[in-house]
């Protein structure tokens, strides 16, 4: 019999009240018992302290003044107690044996540093649109594709955490993608192939919202940093550096023109073709610029009809 962990899950929130008690009761739900939930209130407005004060003692809980989405995260972790580690959104949810499943695989395999699901994508009425069926772990599709394999019901190893510290708090677009790509580089993530989690698409989500001038240039920056300063890299992985901008500076332009800036999106995308020119003709590339092209207001009724499965 392996070990039991004591999971440490962090739920971040900031004014999604309307939300929050379906997450945390996703959590107080779980098959497995040895869960410590953290959730933190960054300086929300809407009510959510009054939501938590309803919970009396069952989790620990604080409010503090309005911090970010990042920094909250890390200073949850920093407190927990767990040998595993997991973050929740305050408007997404986890079904029940998504601990439990964790736990059993990192029990027994004891090379993989984390684990991420399947997931059901969800609308604001807590409608199913759709399944994800994510991609098995790649290294190289990660961080020269960009292709963030992890999504909602991410369980990963204390450890690794101690190694490498939380999420860069500078970052507001694409922090997560950031975090693991640098975590990939110390052990192999295990996809779960079944559904975990519920990931809420809403108009005022992440999937929505209009990036800045800054927060769509994250992922150049993020893949600046990560060749400059990595060591240990795999060969194929550095050999590929230029591809691997080429894609960011694609990604970048997807969000600056998704935001309406299409002169800062044309840039990038003619810096893309200047470091790879191939890669402009992959299937990704062209459904990534199309996609790019479409209204918001499409792109949110897509979401919000989905297809029934």
């Amino acid at each position: 019999m392996g070990m039991t962990f004591r999971v440490s899950i962090v739920i971040p929130t900031y004014n999604n009240a309307q939300y929050l008690k379906t997450a945390i009761d996703s959590v107080l739900a779980q098959s497995y018992g040895n869960i410590e939930l953290i959730v933190l209130d960054d300086g929300s407005t809407d009510g959510t302290t009054e939501i938590l004060r309803e919970y009396g003692t069952a989790f620990k809980w604080n409010s503090h003044a309005n911090i970010g989405q990042s920094a909250t995260l890390n200073k949850g972790w920093a407190s927990a107690t767990g040998e595993i580690f997991s973050y929740l959104s305050a408007d997404d949810a986890l079904l029940p044996r998504a601990v439990q499943d964790a736990v059993d695989f990192l029990n027994g395999n004891d090379s993989c540093i984390l684990t991420y699901c399947d997931y059901d994508l969800i609308n604001e009425y807590s409608q199913k649109i759709r399944t994800v069926q994510t991609p098995e772990f790649d290294y190289w599709d990660m961080v020269v594709r960009l292709i963030c394999q992890p999504g909602p019901g991410v369980f990963f190893r204390r450890s690794v955490f101690e190694k490498i510290g939380g999420w860069d708090e500078r970052l507001r677009q694409i922090p997560d993608l950031d975090y693991w790509i640098r975590l990939g580089i110390h052990g192999p993530f295990k996809h779960i192939p079944s559904v975990g989690a519920l990931y809420r698409v809403h108009e005022e989500s992440q999937t929505f919202a209009k990036a800045d001038y800054r927060g769509a240039q994250e992922p150049v920056e993020v893949i600046k940093r990560f060749y400059a300063q990595q060591n240990g890299m795999p060969d194929r992985i550095r050999g590929d550096s230029k591809r691997s901008l080429s894609n960011a500076y694609l990604m970048s332009a997807r969000l600056h023109i998704r935001s309406n800036r299409s002169l800062p999106g044309a840039r990038n995308i003619f810096y893309a073709f200047r470091l790879h020119p191939l890669g402009m003709v992959e299937p990704r590339t062209i459904k990534l610029l199309i996609n790019a092209l479409l209204s918001r207001s499409f792109y949110k009724l897509w979401y919000r009809i989905g297809r029934k499965t």
